[in-house]
């Protein structure tokens, strides 16, 4: 039996949820052309019906009700015989009073559905608008791919080690095809939404903490279907690289404070060439007269997705083989093949060492740096097989530029140790 104050919070729940969607309806009903059978009294009885008869007889009793309801509202448009009615009230209020019947066991949760269905019904103009007006047929077709690749074909892939030394992680893999694809509809919202100048470099910081490499990708692709998009594309790929140098040394710290305090220098210069490189493309980027905008197209390439996709496998195995081939040669080496598919886990793994007493903090600088740098190749690899020549001759430098800033720092601080 649930208590009094349980009841009470259970139906005030229900009571603001049926105002919610009540009031909307309300609303629509005045302005509508056609006569709708159900206003706000209607929604919020229906929802007080929901929650009283869940209180009383439980579910089965919720579906009776729930059942109830529809056929009266099937009723009511019978009557009225508009040529269209619409189905949209009836399910509205369907759907409200099984919401009023969850508030009772689980009211926060019935809440946070009520305000959804309240904005969904609200925002009825402007989506009809989107739909129609704004979402083209390839945006569509890029919408249902990604959707199919991240609902249907990601929860069905094994999440194990196979294939040659236990390397190959299908699941991990396929979600580097998600980031690539999310990161490149990031850029083309971006884009459609703030222009090339201002879209892409913003896109590629904010993505940077998503996946830095994916950004790249992403970046290179776009650069290579719209050669005028070069500039800002190379800029949010290089302002990427300041996600990653800031989420290495969140972990590293996270991990072992100790480890963050001697590899701060090296990390914030990394962060500072970083930024004064893709700042110059930006201010490029800014400058540069802004050619006609292409039509709208695909969202992403899935030939980039998988491209990149193949290049991550081929590196998770040469490390892998490297491995078994010369062993546990320290640390260092380690961490260098860790490194070229990921610097986080990499980094995190070295100040796990630190913080077991395993490694000095100063100890930890150089595996840092070497999985940085190892990350660094990949980063290139991903640069000249996503966007080409023009796009990698303009990206990699800055990427060099990133690891060369590390050492010296790490050095100028003092001698290394391994």
């Amino acid at each position: 039996m649930l208590s009094l104050h349980s009841l009470l919070i259970g139906f005030l729940v229900a009571l603001g949820v049926g105002l919610l969607i009540g009031i909307d309806r309300e609303r629509h009903k005045q302005v509508s052309a056609s006569h709708q059978a159900a206003g706000l009294r209607t929604f919020v009885l229906a929802s007080l019906s929901g929650a009283a008869a869940t209180a009383v007889g439980g579910g089965l009793l919720l579906g009776a009700a729930a059942l109830a309801v529809a056929a009266l509202a099937g009723l009511a448009y019978w009557r009225v015989r508009d040529a269209d009615p619409g189905i949209t009230t009836a399910t509205a209020l369907v759907l409200t009073t099984l919401l009023g019947g969850l508030a009772i066991s689980e009211p926060s949760f019935a809440a946070g559905l009520g305000v959804v269905v309240a904005v969904l019904l609200t925002a009825r103009s402007a989506l009809h608008r989107f739909v129609l007006s704004v979402l083209t047929d390839e945006e569509l077709r890029s919408l249902l791919i990604f959707a199919g690749a991240t609902l249907v074909v990601l929860p069905l892939l094994p999440d194990h080690p196979i294939g040659p030394y236990d390397a190959l992680n299908l699941h991990t893999i396929w979600i580097v095809v998600i980031l690539v694809m999310a990161v490149s509809a990031l850029g083309y919202i971006a884009v459609r939404a703030l222009g090339a100048q201002y879209g892409l470099p913003l896109a590629g910081l904010a993505s940077g903490f998503v996946s830095s490499l994916a950004t790249i990708a992403a970046m290179g692709a776009r650069a290579e279907k719209e050669p005028q998009l070069l500039y800002p594309a190379i800029a949010g790929a290089s302002l990427s690289s300041i996600a990653t140098v800031t989420q290495l040394a969140i972990l590293i710290g996270a991990t072992s404070p100790s480890a963050l305090q001697a590899c701060w220098p090296p990390l914030l210069a990394a962060a500072l060439a970083a930024a004064l490189f893709g700042g110059i493309y930006t201010l490029r980027a800014l400058s540069h007269t802004a050619q006609k905008q292409e039509p709208p197209g695909e969202a992403f390439s899935l030939r980039t997705a998988f491209t990149l996709a193949l290049i991550l496998a081929v590196v998770l195995v040469a490390a892998a083989a490297a491995h078994d081939w010369f062993g546990e040669a320290g640390v260092v080496i380690a961490a260098s093949l860790s490194g070229l598919a990921d610097s986080h886990s990499a980094g995190v793994s070295v100040a796990a060492l630190v913080a077991d007493g395993k490694l000095e903090p100063t100890e930890a600088v150089v595996p840092v740096l070497a999985a940085f740098t190892a990350n660094t190749v990949t980063k290139s690899g991903f640069a000249i097989g996503a966007g080409g020549k023009a796009f990698a001759l303009n990206v990699v430098p800055g990427l060099v530029l990133m690891a060369l800033a590390a050492w010296a720092a790490a050095l100028a601080v003092g001698p290394l140790r391994l």
